[in-house]
Formats: structure tokens, sequence, C-alpha cells
């Protein structure tokens, strides 16, 4: 591989691990940090809802107009203000911090993933290797490194919170797991399962993270390349306007086979969610207490990375139908034994071996998800990994508007619809694929 490209990839990839070392290790504490009225997941339900829109107006026009590079770096500075408004975490600072995040969500994401797949194409063409694994090698990449900042977050988090800690007593964690509704336990200030850490601690983990996006924004602005994706047109060339971008993001889902992966790619979202949100506060928080949030979410980072990589591997060999089938069943497997599972201190293993676990399918999905929405929509990326973040994050917004109202159960049940109907559309999808591979290869041999 070309060290031009291998030193963009691993710029992008060390960026968006610093990035959200902070955001990662800030969303999995909303719930138990911040839970008065739900304003923590309040928060992270209105970022994603800001994501839908951003993912719908900005890609594009943002991407077309100052390239990848400068549309990351702005991006990130939006994520940079979330983290300063939690050093005085009030609706109204909160509130506005995470629309202002929204909003640059979507051009860092549709960018980051419009980079890595024009970048992995030209090395493919000009190597003559294969695009989908030469992408997906790519991503894989970037996904190894980026993936562990759900170590590194979690980690600062945790230690910093050890420094003061009490234990829950048994009467709390009697209610906890998938049987835990939102009021079901009086959810105070004064309570065990939500005792927020003295304001110094938060000071400190605010002030680490604080760095961290600083210096995310400081790596990609002074050293990622600039890449030119508009072969072929010319410099003077206007600009789409906001409007055309709204089109083309909508326009893509005339393309079927975009259509049909919007219930996998909402999985995403919803996954993560729960995981975010409802295992770490109603498992692992209720059972354990705030401090070991961090270190049990470590296992689903540590975890993630090294599947990441994997998974972008093993996919050549497999081929990514049987990938996503083990993603599928991993995920089966998990929701399943959460709802028979009753959390208990004493069993302190298997509070880690479900992030472990659902690590394996979220690996698996964001990477191969993300080269095949490179791959499937080649000529439309932007408007391709619009889309891609628009259904995710909806995934995340109806994970997060439900959480403050649902009980466990029922959430699980939800996750659960929705990757069935998420893997029966893909198949669909690989079928259409096969279909018109059949026909190509006829008419190849007919010439």
């Amino acid at each position: 591989m070309e060290i031009r490209h291998l030193k963009n990839i691993f710029i992008i990839a060390f960026g968006f691990m610093l990035l959200t070392t902070a955001y990662g290790g800030l969303q999995n504490l909303q719930s138990s940090l911040n839970p008065i009225k739900g304003m923590g997941v309040a928060s992270l339900s209105v970022i994603y809802g800001s994501l839908i829109i951003s993912s719908m107006f900005l890609p594009s026009i943002i991407i077309k107009k100052v390239g990848c590079k400068w549309a990351l770096v702005g991006s990130m500075c939006c994520y940079v203000t979330y983290t300063l408004a939690n050093f005085y975490p009030q609706w109204y600072t909160l509130i506005p911090t995470s629309i202002i995040l929204g909003f640059g969500g979507g051009p860092l994401w549709a960018s980051k993933c419009t980079y890595l797949t024009t970048t992995g194409i030209r090395y493919a063409e000009r190597q003559g290797k294969d695009k989908m694994d030469v992408v997906n090698h790519f991503f894989g990449i970037f996904f190894l490194i980026y993936q562990s900042s759900g170590v590194w977050g979690n980690l600062i988090s945790s230690l910093i919170f050890s420094q003061s800690y009490t234990s829950a007593t048994a009467l709390n964690y009697t209610y906890c797991g998938a049987g835990y509704c939102p009021g079901m336990i009086v959810e105070t200030e004064n309570s065990t399962i939500v005792t927020r850490p003295s304001i110094d601690l938060i000071y400190t983990l605010m002030g680490v993270y604080t760095v961290c996006g600083v210096l995310a924004v400081v790596l990609v602005a002074t050293l990622l390349d600039q890449i030119d994706l508009g072969e072929g047109l010319e410099k003077d060339e206007k600009v789409e306007s906001v409007g055309s971008s709204f089109l083309a993001t909508f326009r893509q889902m005339k393309d079927r086979r975009q259509c049909l992966l919007i219930p996998l790619t909402m999985f995403s979202g919803f996954q993560q969610g729960f995981l975010a949100s409802d295992y770490t506060h109603a498992y692992v928080t209720c059972a354990l207490g705030i401090r070991f949030v961090g270190y049990v979410m470590i296992c689903f980072g540590a975890a993630n990375c090294i599947l990441s990589v994997l998974a972008g591997k093993l996919s050549e060999y497999t081929g990514r139908i049987a990938m996503f089938l083990l993603a599928a069943a991993t995920s089966v497997s998990s929701i399943i034994a959460l709802l028979l599972w009753k959390p208990d201190p004493e069993e302190f293993a298997v509070f880690f071996i479900f992030p472990a676990l659902w690590s394996m399918s979220d690996a698996i999905c964001q990477t191969l998800l993300n080269a095949l929405y490179g791959v499937l929509f080649d000529e439309h990326k932007e408007a391709a990994f619009a889309n891609y973040r628009l259904w995710e994050s909806l995934g995340f917004v109806i994970s997060f508007a439900y959480s403050s109202f649902l009980c466990v159960y029922v959430k699980l049940y939800i996750v659960l619809t929705v990757l069935v109907l998420g893997m029966s559309f893909y198949g669909i999808v690989e079928y259409i694929e096969y279909r018109n591979r059949s026909v190509r290869a006829t008419e190849t041999r007919g010439n």
C-alpha cells in the first residue's frame, strides 16, 4: 500500500479516535450522569435528531464546497462544543450544543466515508485489485483504530470516577435488568443508582475530554491531505444549492437497494443506542454503580476495534453474507440472554460478556455496511453516505426518545424486530446484486 494512502487513513482514524474518546465516553455516561427528568438521554435524542436534518441537507453541499478535509475539521469543532457544555449541564447548555453537534455530524461522517471510499477505489484501480476488497480493508483499518476510542474514553471516566465510589445496595439491583422500567425506582440526586460524582471529578473528566477533541481538530487540520473529488469538473462550476443537496439525498432513495438497506442501517442505531443508554443504566449502573460503566464499555470498545479489522479481512474469504449472518446470530443470542438474565453483582464477569458479544455484531455491521454503501452507490457516494447516517441516526433518535418511557424488555423486543426486518431486506439486496452480476456476465459473453 502506498505510504500516502496509509498516512491519510491513519490520520483520519486517529482524529476520529480522539474525537470520539470524548463524545463516546460522554454518551455512555449521560443516562447515569444526568438522569434527572431524562436530561442526559434527551440531549442524545436531540443530537441524533439534528443529525438527521444535517444528513438530509448538508453533507453534499459542504463536501463539494470545502472538500472532505475541511468538512472534517469544521464538523469536529462542533463536537467540542458539546463537551464544553458538560462542564455545566443544564437544559439551556446541553440542548443548543446538542443541536450544533448534530449539525456537524452529518458532514463529519459523510466526508469520512467519501474520503476512504474514494481513495480506496482509486488505489484499487491503479493496482488492478477488487474495489470491494480494498474498500473493506481501508474501512477495517479505520475502524480498528477508531473503535479503540471506546477503550480510552471509558478508561478515562472509570479511573477518574473510581476516586469517589458509593456501592449499590441489594434493594437497587433487585429491580435491574430486562424488568427495569422508568419510574420503578425513584430517581433523585440522592439515589444510590444515579449519584453524581463530585463536581471536581466531573470538571477533571470534561477537561481531559476537551483536550482530546482539540487535538483531533489540530491533527486533521495540519496533516491530512486534501483530495480532489471532482475529476472532470470545471473549477468555476457552480456549487449545488442546499435544495439540490436535499434532493440528492432523497433522490438516492429511488434506488430500491437503498430503501431495502434502511432497516439494517437503522438497526445499527438501535443497537448502539440500547447499549449506550439502557444497558449502561438498567444493568451496569443499577447493579454495580456508575464507576463500572467505563470498565464494562471498555470490553465493547476493545473487542470492537479488533473485530472491525478482522471483519474487513475475513469477508475476503467468507464473503459478506456469511459475516452478516454471524452478526445477526450473535445479536439474537445476546438479546434473548438479556431478556432472561437477572443482573447480580456476584456474577461480575457476565456484565463484561454482553458488551463483548454485542461488539461482534456492531463491528461487522459498521465495517461491512459502510463498505457496501461505498461500492453499491459508487456514483453517488455523498448522497449514499448521507442516507446511511440519516437512517442510522433515526435509529438512535427513536432508541433515545423512548428510553425514558418504555421498560427494558420492550426495548429489547423492538431491537430484535428491527434486526429481523433488516436481515430479511438485506437478503433481497444480495439477490438483486447476484441477478445483476449474472446479467452482466451474460452480456459480456454475448459480446
